[in-house]
Order: structure tokens, then C-alpha cells, then sequence
């Protein structure tokens, strides 16, 4: 086996010498070759390709020392097909969290993640991918759209996929 230096954050050391011992690895190679598998892994399912996907990235990040926020704002507006919403928090003093809404294919999904995690400063990046296509017409605004969402226009009186018509309100029923 090749041997490899990589360097890394004091704390992330720690962090992997403390779940090496938790968990019952023999020793730190052992847990970053897992990790790695299961980073290469995540977008390598062939089940998600060729997929309607909907993912939602968690960004967290200390707002007092980074541009983070900057570069964020910048790969929102870069990949603005895809970004379907954007949320910004303050966690704590001094961190911010960034959360995005995406919807997408699984290249254009693990494009923006990739981006998000070569971002320097992060401190983490978390994302879930859920298939959207399964729920049959109207994933990813197709045919249906939902008031003050965008996603399609609807005139007065249209109705919905579903028979229902999107310009009533609660006072018409």
C-alpha cells in the first residue's frame, strides 16, 4: 500500500485519533481510507443518475475570520439553475450557517457540493440527496406550480395537476 502525508488541522487529528479509539480502528490510515471511500462513494451511485434529485447542503462556517459567506454568495448566483433556495443563520457568536436548496441532476448536485467543499475556511459541509422523480409528475416543477414560488406561471382560474385551482384563497372556499 502507496503511503501518503496529508495535512490537516490539529483538531481534525485529534477528532480522528478519538473516533479511531471509540470505534475500534487500529489507527488513523484505517479511518481516513474509509472516509475517502465513502466520500468518492456518495456521488458514484448509479441509482441517482440520469435522476429528477432535490439535495439540501448545510455550510458552517466562522464568520468572524473567513470570506466564506462571500464565496458563497458568489456560487449561489454561478449556479443559479440549480439553487432553488438559499438560507443564511447566525449559530452562536461568532459562526454562520448557509443552507441550500438545490434541484438538479446528480453531476450539476455533486459540481455545487464539490465547490462548496474545496471553499477554504468551511468548517463543515453536510448534504442529503433525495431522488424527486419517483413522486411522479410535477418533480421539479414540471407541470405544477405553486404560487409565489415560481416554477411556472398561472393565470387566474388555472388549475393544478391535482384538479385544484392554485388562485383560491381560504376566503373563496
Amino acid at each position: 500500500m502507496t503511503v501518503v502525508s496529508v495535512s490537516m488541522p490539529e483538531e481534525l487529528l485529534d477528532r480522528i485519533d478519538h473516533f479511531a479509539d471509540e470505534h475500534g480502528y487500529t489507527g488513523r490510515s484505517e479511518v481516513v481510507r474509509e472516509a475517502s471511500r465513502n466520500l468518492l462513494g456518495e456521488f458514484e451511485d448509479a441509482k441517482l443518475e440520469d435522476r429528477a434529485l432535490m439535495a439540501v447542503v448545510t455550510v458552517l462556517f466562522n464568520y468572524e475570520t473567513t470570506n466564506v459567506e462571500e464565496r458563497m454568495m458568489r456560487l449561489r448566483h454561478e449556479d443559479e439553475g440549480i439553487v432553488a433556495s438559499n438560507f443564511h443563520s447566525h449559530v452562536g457568536s461568532q459562526y454562520c450557517m448557509e443552507l441550500f436548496v438545490l434541484e438538479g441532476g446528480l453531476e450539476e448536485i455533486s459540481s455545487f457540493v464539490g465547490k462548496v467543499r474545496a471553499t477554504k475556511d468551511t468548517l463543515t459541509v453536510d448534504y442529503s440527496v433525495t431522488p424527486v422523480d419517483e413522486f411522479g409528475a410535477g418533480a421539479l416543477g414540471e407541470g405544477h406550480a405553486h404560487a409565489g414560488h415560481g416554477g411556472g406561471e398561472s393565470g387566474e382560474g388555472e388549475t393544478e395537476a391535482d384538479g385544484t385551482d392554485e388562485s383560491a384563497t381560504a376566503e373563496d372556499d
